[in-house]
């Protein structure tokens, strides 16, 4: 065929599809997270004969909409907004350089206080403070002792 004439024929734009095994590893979840995610009609996908292809425009929407603990939200309105001074325990524990279970633990038996939101512990910054020269900084000064 003549390249010019070629060039002329409108080309079927390629599809561009990942198997869940791909998706999985773009998205840095499990494979058992994306058929949930396909399951729940959140992520769309195709089955063809015995294997499930995700569009590559469907699995980058599916990210941008996907649950994030940041964008977490009650009665309308962002949970955790640091520039406000409202924290999660994993930030909280990250700012104190401790495990979460530590936080977790501090905030049952009143070490630090803490106010539920849903199903999530929001930490003010003045709580944290509180908590850092009570009983961290007490901690340092008595191993150095």
């Amino acid at each position: 065929m003549n390249p010019e004439l070629q060039e002329q024929i409108p080309q079927p734009e390629e599809k561009k599809s990942v198997s869940i095994t791909d998706a999985a590893k773009i998205n840095n979840v499990t494979r058992q997270a994306i058929y949930v995610a396909i399951k729940l009609n959140k992520l769309k996908a195709q089955k063809d004969s015995t294997r499930w292809t995700i569009d590559l425009n469907d699995l980058e929407e599916y990210r941008k909409s996907k649950y994030s603990r940041a964008k977490s939200t009650f009665d309308g309105e962002l949970i955790f907004k640091p520039e406000e001074g409202r924290f999660s325990v994993n930030q909280v524990a990250e700012k104190l350089g401790i495990p979460p279970q530590k936080v977790y633990y501090a905030t049952r038996s009143g070490k630090i206080k803490a106010e539920r939101k849903g199903a999530a512990w929001v930490i003010s910054h003045e709580e944290i403070e509180a908590y850092r020269a009570s009983y961290l900084l007490k901690k340092k000064a008595k191993k150095s002792a």
